[in-house]
């Protein structure tokens, strides 16, 4: 079946990066479901694209159609083995900095003891990307952010997450129509899709937007039970509960984390593919002995 897009993060959701444990067999399984229904396949991601290759060779994942790096500043398609930019993507986010790049925007929060650059690598054309400390005030500190790019006639957005491996606090400056939301809908408008053909999953902060939207979503079991809450809660409030799957373990014997949230997700907004996947999970079990 085509016309329809799975997109996921890729840390804590796809890649099983977390202390969490990982249901044997949950990566392949939606790699089989993706090939077998002929799914069109997005990683919405904060890595950089090398980085997103790395994972794709390292974690065994399938190559995706699309890479929709840097927290939405970039967007990429695949070509046969190689990537082409989306050109149409930088131009449309370039009006919001009136042509200004990142590393014109650095200066403007010299003064910000909390924020400590990222390393060059981590930065793009239109994201600036700091570490902070685990226990900063993140609403204070974004506010203070909001109201400097505010005074400088800049449309930007500022996004909060943390990495708890790490041990640190991630802030990325984007251009206002850069989010990991943005960049999808973008993408979704150029191949004509509907919400309803897509499903997005994912377990952080900086997927707050994605997993209260119009296109159904998924957050992964292992996700952060703070987040979780609050997720549920705005979905809630936003009268958008029934655009939103929370996983919980159990499709197919497997415990909802990572791949195996995707998975349950998939099978709740298209019931219809949940004897094929049960089909698939019992011949991967079965090759496995």
């Amino acid at each position: 079946m085509t016309g329809r897009l799975l997109a996921t993060d890729l840390d804590r959701t796809l890649i099983p990066n977390g202390p969490e444990e990982e249901s044997p067999g949950a990566r392949a399984l939606l790699a089989r479901l993706v090939a077998e229904r002929g799914l069109l396949l997005a990683y919405v991601t904060g890595r950089r694209l090398e980085l997103v290759e790395r994972a794709v060779r390292e974690y065994g994942l399938p190559r995706p159609d699309l890479v929709l790096a840097d927290v939405g500043s970039s967007l990429y398609e695949a070509r046969g083995t190689e990537w082409a930019a989306s050109a149409a993507w930088a131009a449309h986010l370039a009006a919001d900095w009136g042509g200004r790049r990142s590393s014109d925007l650095a200066p403007l929060f010299a003064e910000e003891s909390a924020l400590r650059s990222q390393e060059p690598a981590a930065q793009g054309e239109f994201k600036l990307s700091f570490h902070t400390p685990l226990d900063v005030d993140a609403e204070a500190l974004l506010a203070r952010m909001r109201d400097v790019l505010a005074a400088a006639g800049l449309a930007a957005s500022v996004v909060h997450s943390v990495d708890r491996a790490a041990g640190v606090g991630l802030v990325d400056v984007l251009p206002a129509r850069s989010t990991k939301l943005g960049a999808l809908q973008f993408a979704m408008a150029e191949r004509g899709l509907g919400n309803d053909e897509v499903m997005f999953a994912g377990d952080s902060g900086n997927d707050l937007e994605l997993l209260v939207g119009p296109v159904p979503a998924v957050l992964v079991a292992n996700a952060e039970p703070d987040l979780r809450a609050r997720v549920l809660r705005a979905a809630t409030e936003a009268g958008l509960a029934d655009r939103l799957h929370a996983a919980r373990g159990g499709l197919c014997g497997m415990n909802g984390n990572y791949a195996a949230g995707i998975l349950e997700g998939w099978v709740h907004f298209h019931p219809e593919d949940a004897e094929r996947l049960a089909v698939l999970a019992r011949a991967g079990s079965e090759g496995a002995r």
